[in-house]
């Protein structure tokens, strides 16, 4: 980006310090700041009074070399940290606030907060999950401990978009710019309706009106709404951010990771492509609801790891079964366009698959009458 991240500015001051301030704003008792890359331009430019600073000299090995260095520097005393990401600056200081309160409450190992059903950062983790973070090689975070505590994990709904909000490209520093006010709690995010709708969405195709949900927004899924249109197919984004105006071939929008929203659909395809965001409770949701075909765009390790997590949460391996991975067919698919590409050709086949028993059991009852 030009520059180290945690430096780029929002309005009148650097990324990292908004995250500092957030924290200094709230009832965290000690902050302590990890740097890395670039630690003594940082230091030279961002005030660090009352910081307990650690420089991370193995950075290139990770975050998780920079998770254990943090943690080296907590007061033996404390009862959990959180982690909060320099990159996000729209972090309200009520939300860490919650967080510290619930732990306080209930005790649970990990918090997770949760804005529209949608999971964000930063985690709370119990002072019993240090030796395990401890434990942490390469650049990997905390999540690489989630999957053995998934009875433990607690997830606390806020009112905060800013938990979803971080800045990865120039892209995102700009869509942010003009959002700074929120961390005042002034400023409108997200549209009013959690459902966002296109006029004229209903298309029968074959006697089915055939529906599309897809939880994420990179990429693969803008390949997969513009293919979804071409086969007749109702498409549903499943995303907190994404409008209308930006997929003109979509259907409509889910704002809030809650299908109980849409109308029933017996002819319904789900693919998560989320990329690790919120695919835990998006398979969560598809699993609740019929559907004809679920999937989800994930390396091996972390489709394990899901499997491993909704089997502890209670879901049944029939129904865990019902997931196909990895996705779509092979056809050695690379590029973004080509992996929706194999996505939606194994959808065609299962619906084709569907629409033929439909058409044989209708065949066999009137024979019978």
């Amino acid at each position: 980006m030009g520059s180290p991240k945690q430096l780029l500015r929002l309005g009148d001051r650097t990324l990292l310090e908004c995250a500092i301030a957030a924290a200094r704003r709230s009832n965290v008792k000690e902050t302590i700041l990890v740097l890395g890359a670039a630690a003594e331009e940082i230091q030279r430019t961002i005030p660090t009074d009352g910081l307990v600073t650690v420089v991370n000299e193995s950075y290139q090995q990770g975050m998780g070399t920079s998770l254990r260095r943090g943690l080296a520097a907590v007061n033996p005393e404390a009862e959990g940290v959180l982690v909060i990401l320099a990159d996000q600056p729209l972090v309200r200081p009520a939300t860490l606030d919650s967080l510290i309160e619930y732990h306080h409450r209930h005790q649970p190992q990990i918090v997770v907060p949760l804005y529209k059903g949608f999971r964000g950062n930063p985690v709370l983790v119990d002072r019993s999950v240090f030796p395990e973070l401890r434990g942490l090689q390469g650049d990997i975070g905390c999540r690489a401990v989630f999957g053995s505590h998934a009875e433990n994990i607690h997830k606390l709904a806020v009112d905060d978009p800013g938990i979803l909000l971080d800045v990865d490209t120039l892209a995102d520093l700009r869509a942010l710019a003009g959002l700074s006010e929120l961390e005042e709690g002034h400023g409108v995010l997200l549209p009013n309706a959690e459902v966002e709708e296109r006029p004229g969405s209903s298309n029968y195709y074959d006697g089915i009106p055939p529906e599309l949900i897809i939880v994420g927004r990179d990429a693969v899924v803008a390949a997969l709404v513009r293919f979804a249109g071409m086969l007749g197919f109702n498409t549903t984004l499943v995303d907190p951010f994404v409008t209308l105006a930006e997929m003109p071939e979509a259907n409509r929008v889910l704002h809030c990771l809650d299908f109980s929203l849409l109308q029933e659909n017996e002819n319904r395809y789900i693919v998560v492509a989320s990329r690790g965001q919120f695919d835990e409770e998006a398979l969560e949701q598809a699993l609740a609801y019929d559907h004809r075909y679920l999937t989800l765009v994930a390396g091996k390790a972390r489709r394990e790891e899901l499997i491993l997590i909704l089997l502890k949460r209670g879901f049944g391996e029939t129904a865990l079964a019902r997931l196909r991975t990895p996705a779509g067919l092979d056809i050695g698919a690379e590029t973004p366009e080509e992996i929706a590409l194999s996505i939606m050709a194994e959808i065609v086949k299962e619906r084709r698959k569907s629409t033929s028993e439909t058409r044989r059991t209708r065949r066999a009852g009137s024979e019978i009458n």
